[in-house]
């Protein structure tokens, strides 16, 4: 059985978030010589599946889940629409999740304190 997260792990997390580069994060699909099928994670959304370069900056990529030409980033179980989705995601969701840990804590530590409030 897992531990309940702790509070230090809860700042680690947050501590994380808040260092990473800012969100919201979108999916890209971009397509040029250089980088053949390249699924990423960008700072702005994409114009359109196969984006080529220079119509896209690469100083807006965050993270790739599949450079397939040359074959730099790649998964074996091929998810690499599904990956960059989750990653992109998380950028919001974490900070989120956390929040609601410490709220729904504070929530149950008054119901123990005898102050009838419920989850």
């Amino acid at each position: 059985m897992e531990l309940p997260v702790r509070e230090e792990e809860l700042q680690e997390i947050e501590e994380l978030c808040s260092a990473a580069t800012p969100g919201p994060w979108h999916v890209r699909t971009l397509n040029d010589d250089s980088a053949m099928n390249l699924v990423a994670v960008s700072t702005v959304p994409g114009a359109g599946a196969g984006e080529r370069w220079p119509d896209f900056d690469h100083r807006d990529l965050v993270a790739a889940t599949l450079v397939q030409h040359p074959r730099y980033v790649d998964v074996g179980d091929e998810c690499w629409d599904e990956n960059a989705a989750f990653v992109a995601m998380a950028r919001d969701a974490v900070p989120r999740l956390v929040e609601e840990v410490r709220r729904l804590r504070a929530l149950l530590a008054d119901k123990d304190e005898g102050e009838g409030v419920s989850v």
